[in-house]
């Protein structure tokens, strides 16, 4: 698990520092190499911008879609209301944090946990600049949450959880921080087929979020395992291995192999809820 763990945290603090180009950048690290849906450039990815409208983004600078290296907008799927407490598991330069903090107003909070330092400083300033009061980012692991039992009434993730070496842990951990009836409302990418076992080894397709993909009934019986109800995933998008993420990630593949799975990676809004306490 350290393996993947560490792999992932250089993509990611390459990504948002620009070193090596970056994981969504030209140079050494090629496009496609992390979670991502923009680009370190002016102007986001056609996908980010669709993912995050200008109209939703509660007044905060435009440029933070940029800092966006997910696969959907999980705060579009929350359905958050004021007053709220919000945990982005994962939550890199900060953005759904911040776009859930406004929505949950003065009188909500919302958490953001992530392992990389990089990120957290990157995190931290965009809060300072958008002079956001209910908001903290917290140093962690998704395995191992920060946060008391039941005190979170929303879990978001952005193309995070698949990161993770110990998806069984995370989803427990999820489980015990969610308050009776709270809701799990995360975008992952997921999986229709088995991918080779040469790609589910290649730590630069696991720190590209395909690598460590879960199968979606493997997704629902884990949800279910670790007490979740309500499971349900809905698809975004499709991607196709004519896209740049996909080719760089996948290079190892046969034409033969590619073919068979057509449509088997996608990513999704991944939905479930912890039962509420009987009365």
């Amino acid at each position: 698990m350290n393996d993947i763990r560490n792999a992932v945290k250089q993509k990611y603090a390459d990504a948002i520092t620009g070193n090596k180009g970056g994981c969504c950048e030209g140079g050494s690290i090629n496009l496609g190499q992390c979670c991502c849906s923009g680009s370190k450039i002016n102007t986001a990815d056609i996908v980010a911008r669709d993912l995050y409208h200008a109209n939703n983004m509660e007044g905060l600078d435009l440029d933070l879609i940029a800092t966006s290296f997910g696969c959907g907008n999980p705060t579009a799927l929350a359905e958050l209301r004021p007053g709220e407490v919000v945990l982005d598991l994962g939550s890199g330069a900060g953005l759904d944090v911040l776009l859930s903090a406004k929505r949950v107003g003065p009188t909500g909070k919302a958490y953001g946990l992530d392992m990389t330092d990089e990120m957290l400083e990157a995190a931290r300033t965009n809060q300072n600049n958008a002079e956001i009061n209910n908001a903290e980012f917290l140093k962690g692991h998704i395995e191992e949450i920060p946060l008391p039992d039941n005190s979170v009434d929303v879990i978001i993730s952005n193309c995070v959880i698949n990161l993770s070496a110990d998806k069984n842990k995370v989803l427990l951990e999820a489980f015990r921080v969610l308050k009776p009836g709270g809701r799990f409302a995360v975008t992952d990418v997921v999986l229709r087929k088995m991918l080779p076992v040469k790609v589910r080894q290649d730590m630069q397709a696991w720190a590209g979020c395909v690598a460590g993909a879960l199968l979606d009934e493997e997704y629902r019986t884990k949800l279910t395992a670790a007490g979740f109800t309500d499971v349900d995933l809905e698809v975004i998008r499709e991607y196709e291995f004519g896209e740049d993420k996909m080719v760089a990630l996948l290079a190892s593949l046969s034409p033969a192999e590619k073919e068979n799975l057509t449509g088997a990676i996608f990513s999704a809004f991944v939905r479930a809820r912890k039962p509420a306490e009987e009365k």
